[in-house]
């Protein structure tokens, strides 16, 4: 069975998305339980797929700090049961934060993301990567033996506004390793695609991101010459 790509998705199966995963989070925060998929979801939703939850918590006028986010980097579930699990672990299992309390729930941003399987990037000169990745597409993840692994999602770049250079050093670094890790051709540096479906306000309406015009407007736009 083929493994769902983003692209498949129509703009109400991402809102669909967010809700469920709003009530997944609500559900494990309420009452301890774990929901059910719901009933009469689209057949693409059964398929292997990745998603990664993030919860964002408002702490006034447009601004935000991150409450949790994990996912999947592997179709190791359907794209449903991966929603439930990363939406489920965001609020309760990221060992950055304590679990989500019920007071907070009226605060927090739910934002979907649905990745496309990694790729390997590769090239004879590894300063040519930099070359390859595309900020506003690209997530990226550095990866060495089995001990070294991190990732980065399309969204994180667009946040602090880094150059494609600086999205691999910090993806290096998050994966424990030196900045110019990407460099050495032991270590393997991937990219996937994501979509990302995000509530404007606290249970509120769902809409895309449109990470790479995020990008010029919040960064190239910026930048002085």
């Amino acid at each position: 069975m083929s493994v769902v790509h983003p692209s498949e998705l129509t703009f109400e199966e991402g809102v669909l998305l967010v809700r469920t995963a709003r009530e997944a989070v609500e559900s494990i925060v309420k009452s301890n339980k774990r929901i059910k998929p719901p009933a009469g979801i689209p057949d693409r939703f059964r398929r292997p797929g990745m998603t990664f939850t993030t919860l964002e918590i408002m702490e006034g006028e447009g601004k935000f700090s991150l409450r949790g986010c994990i996912g999947f980097l592997s179709p190791v579930y359907s794209l449903i049961e991966s929603l439930i699990e990363s939406a489920i672990s965001a609020a309760v299992n990221d060992p950055r934060f304590h679990p989500v309390e019920e007071w907070e729930l009226d605060k927090i941003i739910v934002e979907v993301s649905v990745l496309s399987q990694p790729v390997e990037l590769k090239a004879a000169d590894r300063k040519d990567l930099v070359r390859m990745v595309e900020i506003g597409k690209h997530g990226l993840i550095v990866e060495y033996g089995r001990l070294y692994q991190g990732t980065l999602l399309p969204e994180v770049p667009i946040e602090y506004c880094w150059d494609e250079e600086t999205f691999l050093s910090e993806t290096c670094i998050k994966a424990g390793l030196k900045p110019t890790c990407w460099l050495n051709p032991s270590v393997k540096v991937l990219a996937y695609e994501a979509r990302v479906f995000r509530e404007k306000t606290p249970r509120g309406e769902v809409f895309e991101r449109s990470l790479a015009e995020e990008y010029s407007s919040r960064c190239l736009r910026k930048r002085v010459y």
